[in-house]
């Protein structure tokens, strides 16, 4: 199925779709983004996607579109797309101008919106669950560049998961200074110990992961006590469960830390349940 970008106020096939190399997000990374699914075709929290691009766009001091342009971006490069489901990525950089750090030689900030066919992870990893590394790459400090922003910025996290590959998980984890476990490149980690769920808090340096903040919620409706602590890895490795959650993986089993398997090495019942209330939840919410 075709892939169609939004740019400059028109939708194009992703052939035609350019930038200049003088763009700030390309030069620098001075860019904001959003990365959300459809479900039925229909875009999933695309509201609370959209409320975090205000934090991060105010976090750069990068002034961003108005909503409704925004919104309206989405949609028309959705239906121009026709995928049965889609990936999307919003993106909003600082515009282009003469090479410099200055933020005020950006010209005006430039709205982009990808739109392409829905890929999910292999399904043997929802079935066997996935493998991650706690790798040596640590996690920005809040006070460098904080992980609360979304930014162009990636390459901490790019690191961190070629590290991984490299040892043969499919995602890496992350620590802070002090040894805290705060989040995979692109996820968001919950374990399970005796029937409760477990993350680090946003306190850690974290994204407010979207799909975290509704895994929270579905697993406090079913009656589950969540917890938001400081994690150490002996909480990961000791665990009797664990998964990684993001927009595109929803809820993806984590079976093996490091080449050890993690308690019973296979899907836990906890994991298993809330993947499937998830997966209930987003389908109803974006019809």
């Amino acid at each position: 199925m075709p892939t169609r970008v939004f740019l400059d106020g028109e939708v194009v096939p992703a052939g035609k779709a350019r930038v200049s190399v003088f763009d700030r997000g390309f030069l620098y990374g001075d860019s904001v983004y959003e990365v959300l699914r459809t479900f039925g075709g229909a875009p999933f929290a695309l509201g609370e996607h959209l409320d975090r691009l205000d934090h991060s766009g105010a976090g750069l001091r990068l002034p961003l579109p108005p909503r409704v342009a925004i919104e309206a971006a989405v949609r028309v490069t959705l239906a121009a797309a026709g995928n049965a489901e889609s990936y999307v990525r919003v993106m909003v950089t600082r515009g282009s101008g003469p090479i410099g750090l200055d933020p005020a030689l950006g010209d005006r900030p430039v709205l982009i919106v990808i739109v392409r066919e829905l890929e999910l992870p292999d399904a043997r990893l929802y079935r066997d669950g996935a493998e991650v590394a706690l790798v040596s790459v640590w996690r920005n400090h809040p006070r460098a560049l904080d992980p609360a922003i979304k930014s162009g910025n990636y390459l901490n996290n790019i690191l961190a998961l070629a590290e991984a590959r490299g040892r043969g998980a499919y995602e890496a984890l992350l620590r802070d200074a002090e040894g805290f476990i705060t989040e995979g490149s692109s996820s968001s980690l919950f374990v399970v110990t005796a029937g409760t769920l477990q993350t680090p808090p946003l306190g850690a340096g974290i994204l407010d992961g979207i799909t975290r903040r509704h895994v929270i919620r579905l697993a406090r409706s079913r009656g589950l006590v969540a917890e938001e602590r400081p994690l150490r890895p002996a909480d990961l490795t000791g665990a009797d469960e664990a998964f990684i959650c993001s927009s595109l993986r929803s809820v993806l089993p984590v079976t093996r830390v490091d080449g050890v398997p993690l308690g019973a090495g296979r899907p836990g019942p906890v994991t298993l349940a809330l993947a499937a209330a998830y997966l209930d939840h987003a389908r109803v919410a974006a019809g």
